[in-house]
Protein backbone atom coordinates (compact mmCIF):
# COMPACT_ATOMS: atom_id res chain seq x y z
CA UNK A 1 0.00 0.00 0.00
CA UNK A 2 2.84 2.26 0.81
CA UNK A 3 4.67 1.58 -2.44
CA UNK A 4 1.23 2.67 -4.56
CA UNK A 5 1.23 5.73 -2.14
CA UNK A 6 4.87 6.46 -3.39
CA UNK A 7 4.29 5.59 -6.90
CA UNK A 8 1.01 8.06 -7.03
CA UNK A 9 2.66 10.75 -5.14
CA UNK A 10 5.76 10.82 -7.69
CA UNK A 11 3.37 10.89 -10.81
CA UNK A 12 1.85 13.53 -9.43
CA UNK A 13 5.09 15.72 -8.16
CA UNK A 14 5.95 15.28 -11.86
CA UNK A 15 2.60 16.04 -13.63
CA UNK A 16 1.40 18.89 -11.74
CA UNK A 17 4.75 21.06 -12.69
CA UNK A 18 3.98 20.24 -16.06
CA UNK A 19 0.62 21.27 -15.79
CA UNK A 20 1.40 24.99 -14.59
CA UNK A 21 3.89 25.30 -17.01
CA UNK A 22 1.78 25.00 -20.17
CA UNK A 23 -1.13 26.82 -19.08
CA UNK A 24 0.02 29.96 -20.91
CA UNK A 25 0.38 28.54 -24.26
CA UNK A 26 -3.13 26.50 -23.65
CA UNK A 27 -5.00 29.56 -23.52
CA UNK A 28 -2.98 31.51 -26.10
CA UNK A 29 -4.37 28.44 -28.34
CA UNK A 30 -7.76 29.29 -26.89
CA UNK A 31 -7.45 32.41 -28.15
CA UNK A 32 -6.39 31.63 -31.17
CA UNK A 33 -9.20 29.09 -31.86
CA UNK A 34 -11.78 31.59 -30.59
CA UNK A 35 -10.15 34.20 -33.07
CA UNK A 36 -10.57 31.82 -36.15
CA UNK A 37 -13.96 30.91 -34.87
CA UNK A 38 -15.43 34.68 -35.28
CA UNK A 39 -12.98 35.56 -38.05
CA UNK A 40 -15.12 33.09 -39.77
CA UNK A 41 -18.78 34.30 -38.73
CA UNK A 42 -17.25 38.18 -39.77
CA UNK A 43 -16.53 36.58 -43.49
CA UNK A 44 -19.94 34.98 -43.32
CA UNK A 45 -21.96 38.14 -42.58
CA UNK A 46 -19.84 39.96 -45.35
CA UNK A 47 -20.66 37.79 -47.52
CA UNK A 48 -24.65 37.99 -46.31
CA UNK A 49 -24.81 41.90 -46.04
CA UNK A 50 -21.87 43.38 -48.25
CA UNK A 51 -20.67 45.24 -44.81
CA UNK A 52 -17.97 44.33 -42.22
CA UNK A 53 -20.05 44.11 -38.93
CA UNK A 54 -19.06 45.05 -35.04
CA UNK A 55 -19.54 42.59 -32.46
CA UNK A 56 -22.38 44.01 -31.59
CA UNK A 57 -24.04 43.17 -36.00
CA UNK A 58 -22.78 39.46 -35.22
CA UNK A 59 -24.70 39.19 -31.99
CA UNK A 60 -27.87 40.43 -33.22
CA UNK A 61 -27.85 38.51 -36.63
CA UNK A 62 -27.30 35.56 -34.83
CA UNK A 63 -23.87 34.98 -36.06
CA UNK A 64 -22.71 34.87 -31.98
CA UNK A 65 -24.64 34.38 -28.99
CA UNK A 66 -22.42 36.56 -26.00
CA UNK A 67 -19.41 38.66 -26.66
CA UNK A 68 -16.28 36.68 -27.57
CA UNK A 69 -13.83 36.68 -24.73
CA UNK A 70 -10.51 34.76 -25.11
CA UNK A 71 -9.33 32.01 -22.00
CA UNK A 72 -6.80 34.59 -21.04
CA UNK A 73 -9.64 37.65 -20.08
CA UNK A 74 -9.04 39.63 -23.01
CA UNK A 75 -12.09 40.59 -25.67
CA UNK A 76 -11.22 39.64 -29.04
CA UNK A 77 -12.15 43.51 -31.19
CA UNK A 78 -12.73 43.36 -35.32
CA UNK A 79 -10.35 46.11 -36.82
CA UNK A 80 -12.14 48.41 -40.02
CA UNK A 81 -10.57 46.00 -42.58
CA UNK A 82 -12.60 43.21 -40.95
CA UNK A 83 -9.61 41.14 -39.11
CA UNK A 84 -10.22 39.38 -35.89
CA UNK A 85 -7.68 40.03 -33.29
CA UNK A 86 -7.26 39.89 -29.49
CA UNK A 87 -7.95 43.39 -28.28
CA UNK A 88 -5.74 43.05 -25.35
CA UNK A 89 -8.40 44.77 -22.93
CA UNK A 90 -9.45 42.48 -20.18
CA UNK A 91 -13.24 42.10 -20.85
CA UNK A 92 -15.48 43.86 -18.32
CA UNK A 93 -16.89 41.71 -16.02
Amino acid sequence: MLIVLLVITVLLLITIPNVTKHNSSIQEKGCDGLINMVQAQVTSYQIDHKKIPTIGELQTGGYLRSTPVCPNGNTVAIAADGVVSDGGAPAAD
